[in-house]
């Protein structure tokens, strides 16, 4: 058994302007580094060993100040971390998505069942390579709202809920099972 943080980066300016961002390459923004180190901070008491990230330049960054705090290094990034990639959506507002794709499946886009089939099993290789260390992974708030509904049966994230910027949510991976253990929810 393997307990996973699964922390969501810091915010970014396309965040900010409520961008989808999906694969782009953005930076945290001074918030965004801000929200990490207050991150950092809300983990520095657990036991964690091994610290991973998506490897988008927002979500690394953020591993890395969390890394700080914690006194660990990135010991690896994991492309099936990423974001869900969104194809023709990415740089658009949300509401121009949603207008554009009322489907919410934009033009060449990664589906949501991939993106979860992606991130479970990055998580499962990750608990399995990490042995008895708990793991903090830093990634994003699409995957880790797919990640959630498979290992709550489908009952989190909450309809008025959102994945905040630094959010932490604590798993349990055992095997093929994932249990979420502590939830961040934020309401819209």
């Amino acid at each position: 058994m393997t307990l996973i943080a699964l922390v969501r980066h810091g915010e970014t300016e396309w965040n900010r302007l409520g961008k989808v961002q999906g694969h782009s390459n953005i930076p945290l923004n001074d918030a965004g580094r801000a929200q990490a180190a207050g991150a950092g901070e809300a983990l520095r008491g657990g036991d964690y060993g091994l610290l991973v990230s998506s490897p988008l330049e927002r979500a690394h960054e953020t591993a890395e100040i969390i890394g700080r705090a914690v006194g660990l290094t990135v010991s690896a990034t994991h492309d099936g971390l990423k974001e869900r990639y969104y194809g023709a959506a990415e740089g658009m507002t949300a509401s121009e998505y949603y207008a554009t794709f009322p489907d919410r499946q934009a033009t060449n886009a990664e589906t949501v069942d991939e993106l979860t089939e992606r991130a479970v099993r990055t998580l499962r290789e990750i608990a399995a390579s990490a042995g008895d260390q708990d793991v903090i992974a830093v990634a994003h708030g699409g995957l880790i709202a797919a990640v959630l509904r498979v290992a709550s049966d489908g009952s989190l994230p909450r309809e008025d809920e959102y994945i905040a910027n630094c959010s932490q949510q604590i798993l349990e991976v055992s095997g093929d099972r994932l249990r979420v253990i502590g939830y961040n929810g934020t309401h819209r």
